[in-house]
């Protein structure tokens, strides 16, 4: 069965964006971009919510501009070959080889899960705060830049339960960012 991961850049306080909304303190060095290509290009769908799918559609046109880098590229090339689901109220198209979810999260997330293939990426505070309070994410995978914020965009949200992790991998890159990626804990028999 196919896996729901969660992945996001977040600092050592815990925000995945300032409370501006800020991101810039999380632009990846190239080492840690082509990482983010590898795992994107292991994925066989991305979901995501109005805000973060806006923020990418850069994406689906950036191998055309003439200042890119092979990694930016590289990572466009990815992003557009891959399928993505938009969950949204507002739109009413999207771009490129993506579709508006036409069931409710939990039943496209089911839907998804149980259809063979790779796993399934979600990133975006809002609908991975949505299916973390559902208990569908598999895997947590942070990377946390060594920067404290003292506020924004949570990684979590608040829970009215525990979740039991389990770490399945770390790594440091040269920039000193730290990547732990964490699975559902076994369940005690």
């Amino acid at each position: 069965m196919r896996k729901l991961i969660y992945s996001m850049g977040v600092s050592l306080d815990g925000f995945i964006a300032g409370r501006g909304g800020e991101i810039d303190w999380s632009v990846p060095d190239e080492e840690l971009h082509r990482f983010h290509n590898q795992q994107t290009r292991e994925l066989g769908a991305h979901l995501c919510g109005r805000r973060l799918y806006e923020e990418m559609l850069y994406w689906e046109t950036a191998d055309r501009d003439p200042s890119a880098g092979e990694v930016e590229l590289e990572f466009a090339r990815i992003w557009q070959g891959l399928p993505k689901i938009v969950f949204s109220t507002t739109l009413e198209r999207v771009e490129g080889n993506a579709r508006l979810a036409t069931g409710g999260v939990a039943e496209e997330v089911a839907r998804l899960k149980e259809q063979p293939g790779r796993d399934v990426g979600v990133g975006g505070a809002g609908l991975a705060s949505t299916l973390a309070e559902l208990d569908l994410i598999d895997e947590y995978r942070l990377f946390v830049s060594p920067v404290v914020l003292g506020g924004g965009t949570p990684y979590f949200p608040p829970l009215d339960r525990r979740l039991k992790l389990e770490l399945a991998e770390t790594r440091t890159f040269g920039d000193r960012v730290v990547y732990l990626r964490y699975r559902r804990a076994a369940e005690a028999g």
